[in-house]
């Protein structure tokens, strides 16, 4: 789960026998939730679409699933609103040698890496902002 910036917000590492909607309560939890207040709206793609996904929002507090459906006129590649936000989040990720491939054997592991990675592109992103000139 990302903001509009593409910088983390949750995140979590399933096996492979378990599919995108069914882990989905493992990223929309009440810790997230209080810690994000002013989220009102996640947007997901259709593979999120059904009971399950509706079923852990409403569990973990008042936030709404907006699906960001396919044009099914389009032919090819098209580029979605919102969906574009985690997909470049995960090209930044997956710069890093240790994400590129799945080779953690423990799930933890992964997401300690990805942990590491995001904070890495953040602490980029400040010191940059902190080297500007002020004016």
């Amino acid at each position: 789960m990302v903001d509009h910036l593409g910088l983390m917000i949750s995140v979590a590492v399933h096996p492979a026998n378990v599919q995108d909607r069914d882990g989905v309560g493992q990223v929309l939890t009440r810790r997230t939730r209080a810690r994000f207040p002013f989220i009102e709206v996640v947007f997901a793609d259709g593979g999120y679409r059904g009971e399950r996904a509706a079923q852990a929002a409403r569990a973990s507090g008042s936030w709404r699933i907006e699906i960001v459906a396919r044009n099914e006129t389009g032919k090819g590649f098209v580029l979605l609103a919102k969906r574009w936000i985690i997909e470049r989040t995960l090209g930044w990720i997956s710069r890093h040698r240790r994400l590129a491939r799945d080779v953690e054997n423990l799930a933890r592991s992964a997401l300690a890496f990805i942990r590491l990675a995001m904070i890495k592109l953040m602490l980029r992103r400040l010191a940059r902002a902190q080297a500007r000139p002020q004016s």
